[in-house]
């Protein structure tokens, strides 16, 4: 049992930190998130083996870990809504000059459409799987990633102008 999660970990760990990341902006706190999504994972980890997907049944608990860190953020700072970002110290292997911007404009959408987008778009993920992963219908797939779009064209020419 032990041997598999390490296998899995070693096979996914990348993928979820990225994941984990452009949800909140923050690499600190996306340490933190894949962090209790794997030790969630690890104490359910015959459960989750027996996932027709055991990847994304760990991203469904890294989104559902951060869907609780951007509530209590939002509840107990009085924010609105939004992680607080920290783009003071740069990741040194970022090439993307708007790296900052992308992130603020992730921000900018709910939780479940940044979770959408980044699942579609940045992840690779077809709408069927982004569905199992949210647990929605495709069709809310579907609307949620258009009205994100919408939302991220706006706020990423709001600059242009």
């Amino acid at each position: 049992m032990e041997q598999d999660f390490r296998v899995f970990v070693q096979e996914f760990a990348e993928s979820l930190h990225r994941t984990a990341y452009l949800l909140c902006g923050d690499w600190h706190q996306a340490d933190d998130l894949v962090q209790e999504a794997l030790a969630k994972a690890y104490s359910n980890w015959r459960k989750v083996q027996r996932a027709d997907s055991p990847s994304a049944y760990v991203r469904r608990i890294l989104i559902n870990e951060s869907r609780r860190t951007w509530r209590r953020n939002r509840h107990s700072a009085g924010q609105s809504g939004a992680y607080p970002a920290d783009f003071a110290q740069a990741d040194m292997s970022d090439d993307v000059v708007n790296r900052a911007e992308l992130i603020e404009a992730l921000q900018s959408l709910t939780a479940r459409q940044r979770a959408t987008v980044v699942l579609r778009f940045l992840e690779g993920l077809s709408e069927r799987e982004t569905a199992t992963i949210l647990r929605c219908s495709l069709g809310t797939v579907k609307s949620q990633t258009s009205r994100a779009l919408v939302k991220l064209k706006s706020v990423l020419n709001r600059g242009e102008n």
